[in-house]
């Protein structure tokens, strides 16, 4: 009888730690810290909404979100990591359409991961346009004057990028293949050199971020006559498809991405999580007053504008000889 005693509650105490420890076993995600990886270095233009947008999402998410910088091989290595780490949704990155789209053209044999393989989107956060910028007093004072002068001139006007492959490169190339007129294109190694040789009289024309345009523009040494999304401090300016073309050109996206093949638990925790952070007032204002725009898409959203992307590039690429 006492044996029977002792074995009943045996068995009570071990029922009871049981249940007592499983909810800790069963605790929905997040229940510890989040790794964030920033391909790039601290203080970078990629780093800056990076770290603001984890700031938000760890207070939403009720966890520690750690940015940890990863920069090199033209942000692939730190993308690469997330790409073939963890699929439990605690080490995710800040990408930029430039490692998921153009180093992976550009490079095919050197860029260790398949964007639309091994990793998977969460929701996007900021875009910054590229736009066409021309000296304050240059003749020019609409896009359509520029272009009109351009095909009565083939090959005349000085185009400045800041490299060979590089996005601004690909924007020019769009519009010269949509536009029919001819540009000499002058590549630089990235920079102020593209703006200072602008401002210097060695180029006509520049194709670079709106963000590194504004300064000059509001210091009156700069016009822009296009950009690739419509600007609110540049209300006047229209965008490429406000000029009655049909293809956009390319602007800087950033976005959070993991692993492919996360739990679907994690990412009906984490997306919703994700699109809150982005949307949310005071972090929408902040990273407006800094110059980027906030413009948050869904995974399916964002993964069809960088796959349309991608083939338009690739295209491009193809047509001008820089991949077969």
């Amino acid at each position: 009888m006492k044996t029977s005693i002792f074995l009943f509650v045996s068995i009570l105490i071990v029922c009871s730690f049981f249940f007592a420890v499983s909810p800790i076993w069963a605790q929905p995600y997040p229940n510890r810290p989040i790794h964030l990886i920033i391909p790039n270095v601290a203080g970078s233009f990629q780093d800056i909404p990076a770290r603001a947008l984890s700031e938000e999402l760890g207070k939403i998410l009720g966890t520690q979100i750690i940015p940890i910088n990863k920069p090199g091989a033209a942000t692939t290595l730190g993308v690469d990591i997330v790409a073939k780490g963890k699929k439990d949704g605690y080490t995710l990155t800040y990408v930029g359409s430039s490692a998921l789209v153009y180093a992976p053209i550009l490079n095919p044999d050197t860029v260790p991961y398949d964007p639309d393989k091994d990793l998977e989107p969460l929701g996007s956060h900021t875009m910054v346009p590229f736009a066409i910028g021309v000296h304050a007093s240059s003749p020019w004072k609409t896009f359509n004057e520029l272009l009109d002068y351009a095909r009565k001139n083939p090959e005349k006007l000085r185009a400045s990028s800041i490299g060979v492959g590089s996005t601004p490169h690909f924007v020019l190339e769009v519009i010269q293949s949509i536009t029919g007129v001819k540009l000499t294109h002058v590549p630089f190694k990235g920079g102020e050199s593209v703006i200072t040789a602008l401002l210097g009289g060695h180029v006509e024309l520049t194709c670079d971020l709106i963000n590194k345009l504004r300064p000059h523009v509001e210091s009156g040494n700069i016009r822009v006559l296009v950009t690739a999304e419509k600007a609110t401090y540049l209300p006047n300016v229209p965008t490429f498809s406000e000029l009655g073309y049909k293809q956009e050109l390319p602007s800087l996206r950033f976005a959070m991405y993991g692993p492919a093949g996360m739990p679907e638990d994690v990412k009906k925790n984490l997306i919703p999580a994700i699109e809150r952070a982005v949307k949310h007032p005071d972090l929408k204002a902040k990273m407006e007053k800094m110059g980027f725009m906030v413009d948050y898409k869904s995974p399916a959203e964002f993964k069809k504008i960088i796959s349309e992307e991608y083939q338009t590039t690739l295209d491009i690429a193809k047509k001008i000889g820089l991949r077969k």
